[in-house]
Parts: structure tokens; C-alpha cells; sequence
């Protein structure tokens, strides 16, 4: 059960994007990107067993244990470094990092499909630690088992996710948000811009909601929000 990027799966795709394979779209607004990237389409290609993420298209943080969760203060900003590897300690996952970019509809291009254990780094956005929303997504699941990001709307806020970047050093952030956005209304904004201006921020993003046998899709998108509260080397 390969999820898949299309430009259609419930939700129209935005219009007047230009195309372009594995390269940076030049003059295209912060909203219009943000829409491309919601081409997302997560698409399956045989018959899904299991329910991957919680199957809820409520805005709420669906990971967010009972009564307020302290959490600690954003760290500045690092210099840029590219991401080589995403940990993420409370599920087990240790995933290598590779760099997409858009593909030829103007969506972002996944890791392929015969690789479900790596996550994909938008690299025409912000680097992992730096200033600014760091994009990265990864499969939920093939045609026979679990992919990297199956459990990763079990997250809870205050829970850790680090990314051992090519320049030596450990970014640490601190989940902060979990949500489950169903297709029908979605806010790109919503998901993808930052939380709070100035900080160094991460999205975690992969299928969710439940499984749409008429479309051969899942109905929603997990987004996980982090933000950088520390680093190590």
C-alpha cells in the first residue's frame, strides 16, 4: 500500500502553478507553494491493511496527553546544514534523510516508493535547525508492512525528534503540535507555515485518516509540529 503524491485525490489542484521537474519554482508566492505542496495526494495502490494514524479530520491535537504539557523554550536559530538522518527516540525510528525537490506538476516529489524506510527533505525550504519551517515526509506504509512514518500520529507533544545534520551537529526539537487535517477544507497555511515567527520549526508529514476504497486513498494528512529546543553534537 504505496502512498502516493497526486495532483488530485478529493481536494482540485491549484491552477496556474508551472511545472517543472526536480527544480526550484522561481517567483512562485509563499501561499501558491504551500498549495502545490498539498498535491499530496497519498494514494494507495492495492488493498490497505490497518489503520496507519488516527482517523480523525479534527483539528485538535489528536496526541495531546490530559491537562497542559510544559514545554521548554525555543533555542535559536542555527546556521544552515543539511539533514543526514531524523530520529525520532519514543518511536524507534532512525530513518536516513535524503533531499527532494517538486515533481513535474509542481508537487513535492517523495522518497520513491521501493524505499520505505527514508525520509524526504524539501530542499528548497529551510534546513532542519535554521530559521524558518523545515519540511520533511515520509510513507506510511507499502503493499506488505509498515513504512517509517506508520505510527507517527502517535506522537505527543513535549516528545523529542532529532536530525543529525552534515555539519556535526545534533538539531533537537520538541513536538509541540499533532494533527490529523482531513482533505475536504484543508488549510495549507494551516499545516505548513510557522507556528511562531522567528523560530526554527519542523513538519513531519504522511497519510492519515481513514481509507477511502472509492478513491483508493486516505482521507487525511498526520502533520507533526516540532520546534527547536536544543542541540548536541
Amino acid at each position: 500500500m504505496s502512498d502516493r503524491f497526486l495532483d488530485q485525490g478529493g481536494v482540485p489542484a491549484p491552477g496556474g502553478h508551472t511545472s517543472g521537474t526536480g527544480r526550484l519554482l522561481t517567483g512562485v508566492t509563499w501561499a501558491v507553494l504551500l498549495l502545490g505542496l498539498w498535491l499530496w495526494g497519498c494514494q494507495v495502490t492495492d488493498v490497505r491493511h490497518g489503520t496507519p494514524a488516527p482517523v480523525t479530520g479534527d483539528l485538535a491535537a489528536v496526541g495531546r496527553p490530559p491537562g497542559a504539557v510544559e514545554l521548554p523554550p525555543a533555542a535559536r536559530p542555527l546556521t544552515g546544514a543539511r539533514p543526514q538522518r531524523l530520529d525520532i527516540p519514543d518511536l524507534k525510528v532512525q530513518a536516513p534523510v535524503v533531499a527532494r525537490g517538486l515533481d513535474a506538476r509542481g508537487a513535492l516529489d517523495p522518497p520513491p516508493f521501493d524505499q520505505p524506510g527514508v525520509v524526504g527533505w524539501y530542499a528548497a525550504g529551510a534546513k532542519p535547525g535554521a530559521a524558518g519551517t523545515a519540511l520533511m515526509v515520509g510513507h506510511v506504509d507499502t503493499e506488505t508492512r509498515p513504512a517509517v512514518f506508520h505510527r507517527l500520529g502517535t506522537l505527543r507533544p513535549g516528545e523529542t525528534v532529532r536530525v543529525i545534520r552534515d555539519d556535526g551537529r545534533v538539531a533537537e526539537f520538541t513536538v509541540d503540535d499533532v494533527r490529523v487535517l482531513d482533505r475536504a477544507g484543508f488549510d495549507a497555511h494551516q499545516a505548513y507555515g510557522p507556528r511562531r515567527p522567528g523560530r526554527a520549526e519542523l513538519r513531519l508529514i504522511t497519510c492519515g485518516g481513514t481509507f477511502d476504497r472509492a478513491s483508493r486513498s486516505y482521507t487525511a494528512n498526520v502533520i507533526v509540529s516540532a520546534y527547536l529546543t536544543g542541540t548536541g553534537l
